[in-house]
């Protein structure tokens, strides 16, 4: 008769569970950190003088809004925010956008124009800023559009799309040089 062997330890499904259960959690805890980014900080808008930022056409253009601008997500923003505003924000620094403003003193005849998608813009300088700002020149409303450098076109080119469908081009009015 020959005598059965004697196990020197756990049982072998034992010591795989021990192993693969605290494996398996570590791995689900990190998915769910993973999936948990901090919302981004509320960007902070500057109150300008916008004399129709409550018009109509404004309230109508930021119902419409997207909440998505290519890579940026619609953010909140810092209370009290300026009527007829808006912010979107990837890693850096914000999209926003102004609804409502007066036209600005640099937006006379003869300035270079750009169409994107049936809407005249007119393209502010912002020398050393690492920001450029876009003023829609060709609806009943000036819209200014304030974008970091490397944002790409999307941006202009979506909110276009919504200030076409939202409002109707009007003559564009530009001042005396």
């Amino acid at each position: 008769m020959v005598d059965a062997p004697v196990a020197d330890g756990p049982p072998r499904g034992l010591l795989i569970a021990a192993v693969l259960v605290p494996a398996a959690a570590v791995a689900v805890l990190l998915g769910v950190a993973a999936s948990r980014q901090t919302p981004p900080a509320p960007v902070a808008i500057a109150a300008v003088p916008a004399p129709q930022d409550r018009s109509p056409e404004c309230k109508t253009l930021l119902a419409d809004l997207p909440d998505q601008l290519g890579d940026f997500r619609r953010t909140a923003t810092v209370e009290p925010t300026p009527a007829g505003t808006a912010a979107w924000r990837a890693d850096g620094d914000p999209v926003i956008l102004r609804c409502g403003l007066d036209r600005p003193a640099e937006f006379v005849v003869g300035v270079p124009l750009q169409l994107v998608d049936q809407v005249q813009w007119f393209r502010l300088e912002d020398p050393g800023t690492g920001r450029s700002t876009w003023v829609c020149v060709d609806r009943p409303v000036y819209v200014v559009l304030t974008l970091p450098d490397g944002s790409g076109p999307t941006p202009i080119q979506t909110l276009s799309a919504v200030i076409d469908s939202t409002m109707p081009a009007v003559p564009i009015s530009p001042g005396e040089p």
